[in-house]
């Protein structure tokens, strides 16, 4: 799986972790490596091993400095492809630094974050080409957080579409929320070439509430929203998802993402921050210089059983803590074995075969699904409740079409 991971390009950090230039190093673990991020003096940026070649001291202490990061070691310095560009350790003469480098990866930003490809250099793929990339810089909004288990188990949970009249289920009996009128949604998925389309269809009167999501490879997911009755977030008509990256096999990095489809409708720092706090991770939620929520495992979260009792479903402040509360409590990794899947989970099986084929194909010195942005750079998703007069993909295919 790692190897297949690697054939995608997939987010590091959010670009706001590195505001400016010659600022300060960044420690970066992804798919189980220590590396260090830098943005150069020309705003380019670096992502480097988080070790010298040189005597193995921690480039996280660096100097970033004049288009190049210089260990404080010895002064050996690298640029952003992880050439040596200087080393005065050495004589004036020496050729030693031309045969000297630090590993690194190729990196590109969009839509507020710094995406890196380690795969073979051979096999680069064009960087990815999401409508979320595409949306003006005013209209979109990404957030960071650290989910203390595997990757596998919370794209799982991304992707479950019944668990949403439960879990997340905020006024229990209440049916002014859609999801409390048909908690068993008829699910169907399509297979297509960058993963798969897949819609959860709940039965409102005679009418269909019906969300309709897209799964990207290896792990992405996008989903509409509903717009409510409040103001601020709840009158933004955006499109949103999540980007599952493993730190290493017990522990994963989550990018949360939304933007406005409407191009007369920005969203605003007020409104972002006002999702935020509804999801629990907003960043006031956070431990103080991490990514971690301060509602988490070692204090259960903080459930209310009194509010679990009357008002919600799980007695858990926050949608993203709701999430972590389950994904998280299965522990680092679940064991399938013990698994008993119904219909309900068909997405989440569907999700398994086409990773499993994709293994194989990588393996097999193929492409897998996904790779070529091509695929997936056309498509969005819909929530929204009609009255379907026939299949829901074509009563719903002009809203299903990017239109950044």
């Amino acid at each position: 799986m790692g190897n297949l991971y690697r054939r995608y390009w997939v987010p590091a950090a959010l670009s706001s972790e590195l505001a400016e230039p010659d600022g300060p190093p960044v420690r970066i673990r992804i798919l189980g490596e220590d590396l260090i991020a830098f943005r150069d003096s020309n705003g380019k940026i670096g992502l480097v091993d988080a070790y010298c070649p040189h005597r193995r001291a921690p480039m996280f202490f660096g100097r970033n400095e004049e288009c190049g990061l210089r260990c404080v070691y010895h002064g050996w310095k690298f640029d952003a492809s992880g050439a040596c560009v200087d080393m005065p350790s050495e004589p004036p003469d020496s050729l030693f630094k031309t045969k000297v480098t630090i590993k690194s990866y190729p990196t590109w930003e969009g839509g507020g974050m710094v995406w890196t490809y380690m795969g073979p250099p051979e096999l680069q793929p064009e960087p990815p080409d999401y409508e979320l990339v595409r949306a003006p810089a005013t209209h979109r909004f990404t957030s960071k957080t650290y989910e203390d288990c595997n990757w596998l188990q919370a794209l799982e949970g991304g992707l479950d579409t019944s668990h949403s009249s439960f879990a997340h289920n905020q006024s229990v009996g209440d049916k002014s929320y859609l999801r409390n009128y048909d908690t068993a949604p008829r699910l169907e998925v399509e297979r297509t070439d960058y993963g798969y389309t897949y819609a959860g269809i709940r039965e409102i009167g005679d009418q269909h509430y019906v969300r309709a999501y897209h799964y990207f490879m290896p792990a992405q997911q996008m989903r509409g929203r509903v717009i409510g009755r409040k103001g601020g977030m709840e009158k933004t008509p955006t499109i949103s998802g999540h980007i599952w990256v493993p730190v290493d096999e017990g522990a994963t990095n989550v990018y949360n993402w939304y933007y406005s489809y409407d191009p007369k409708i920005p969203i605003t720092k007020e409104a972002a921050h006002e999702l935020e706090l509804n999801y629990g991770r907003a960043p006031e939620q956070m431990i103080p210089g991490t990514f971690r929520l301060k509602l988490n495992l070692s204090n259960d979260y903080e459930v209310d059983r009194q509010i679990q009792k009357t008002q919600t479903f799980t007695g858990i402040t926050g949608v993203n803590t709701q999430d972590f509360a389950l994904q998280e409590g299965m522990g680092k990794i679940v064991d399938r074995s013990k698994e008993h899947l119904g219909t309900s989970d068909r997405a989440i099986i569907v999700m398994r075969q086409l990773l499993l084929e994709a293994i194989r194909v990588n393996d097999e010195g193929g492409t897998p699904r996904g790779v070529d942005p091509k695929t997936f750079r056309h498509v969005r998703a819909v929530d929204r409740q009609v009255k379907l007069n026939g299949h829901w993909r074509e009563v719903l295919k002009d809203d299903m079409v990017a239109k950044f």
